[in-house]
């Protein structure tokens, strides 16, 4: 992999990105996630392969696997040792694409293509890089789930600035593609007395 374009990206492919595993890994996350997307996935007709772009250790992909049992995952993970635990994760059965999200070139399209808390972590002078890739890469659904804010803000992430960037990520890829059209939003409330999540808000679209 090429030396990285942002700070942002040497910070996910280092040391806190390798922090990240171990705060974010375990069965009670599997069952959050599990909760989220059976709500998302009960919205979608058909999804029989998925990419993930910055999936970490694969979470989400778990809970994917889980619903839909022979679903063909592959993600994109700039983080080498998130990487190398995916693949050798039997039980995911995921396709790892080691590079950086702003370097990836896919050979194919998926029936959904998604990012759960990652947009928030992209430069804002390359994030319409990234909805290019999610729109490109999908052949018909496209998800994001990430912090909403209306309007562009910087917030401090763990003692970190200029790590963190709240916007309104779907209202601007329905803005950018013509042909995208929101078919579900909801948000996920950190305070969930069952499946408690970190206050984020997906947003599916489907092209038409």
């Amino acid at each position: 992999m090429s030396e990285h374009k942002t700070e942002q990206e040497a910070f996910w492919a280092g040391d806190f990105g390798n922090q990240y595993i171990s705060r974010n890994e375990s069965a009670q996350f599997i069952a959050n996630n599990t909760a989220v997307f059976r709500d998302i996935i009960s919205r979608t007709h058909g999804v029989k392969s998925v990419i993930e772009l910055g999936p970490n250790v694969g979470m989400n992909l778990h809970a994917l696997r889980h619903l839909i049992p022979d679903v063909d995952l592959s993600a994109v993970e700039i983080n080498s040792k998130a990487a190398e635990q995916l693949r050798q994760t039997e039980s995911l059965d995921v396709t790892v694409h080691e590079t950086s999200i702003l370097e990836f070139e896919p050979t194919r399209t998926y029936d959904l293509t998604f990012t759960k808390g990652v947009l928030i972590h992209i430069n804002p002078d390359e994030v319409n890089r990234v909805y290019d890739l999610l729109y490109q890469a999908s052949h018909r659904y496209v998800l994001v789930a990430e912090y909403y804010n209306p309007t562009p803000v910087a917030i401090p992430y763990r003692g970190h600035d200029d790590r963190l960037f709240k916007r309104d990520f779907a209202g601007d890829m329905l803005d950018r593609f013509s042909d995208l059209q929101l078919i579900d939003y909801k948000f996920v409330y950190r305070r969930d007395p069952n499946f408690p999540h970190d206050d984020v808000t997906w947003f599916l679209m489907e092209k038409r």
